[in-house]
């Protein structure tokens, strides 16, 4: 018998889906879909290196095609999902985009801007209030950049192997 998933983690799985894309390119498998209303208004996964773009984050990316289907920059009722907790150019985007809720997987310790390193939204100088909810489907969302992260360390280690032995026949 399969347990209903809750509509956050519905959303997450799709989110995930486009992780996945975005390691199939080569990107840092995160994913984002923004949501209103229970339709997909946008969504984006990873794209610095292909696109040339530093800013080419996962909710960068959901909050352009959203704001390009809506029609508008500011996308109040809707909640992202994101398979990583958000960094600081990405928690700034939304807050300028007044998404109310931002709903993520993975807590990401280096550079997270939620919970992580930053709370910024809930610094003082934030003037709307965006609800944000972690641990969603974190396993999955965990497992997906540890295994691109372990899948890019062995790849390394092998051409540095390489180079290594053929230097020595060289």
């Amino acid at each position: 018998m399969s347990q209903r998933l809750s509509e956050d983690e519905r959303w997450m799985h799709y989110a995930l889906d486009l992780a996945r894309k975005a390691y199939d390119q080569g990107e840092v498998p995160v994913g984002a879909v923004i949501v209103r209303d229970g339709r997909i208004i946008g969504e984006g996964w990873n794209r610095p290196i292909g696109a040339n773009d530093p800013s080419a984050h996962a909710e960068i990316v959901a909050l352009r095609d959203a704001g390009a289907k809506e029609s508008n920059y500011r996308l109040p009722d809707s909640v992202m999902y994101v398979t990583i907790e958000p960094c600081t150019m990405c928690v700034g985007a939304l807050i300028h985009a007044r998404v109310s809720k931002v709903v993520y997987g993975a807590v990401e310790p280096k550079a997270g801007a939620v919970v992580s390193r930053n709370k910024l939204f809930e610094h003082d100088s934030v003037n709307t209030v965006v609800e944000h909810a972690g641990g969603v489907c974190e396993d999955e969302c965990s497992a997906i950049i540890s295994a691109f992260f372990a899948e890019r360390r062995a790849h390394k280690k092998r051409a540095k192997y390489a180079k290594s032995a053929a230097d020595k026949h060289g």
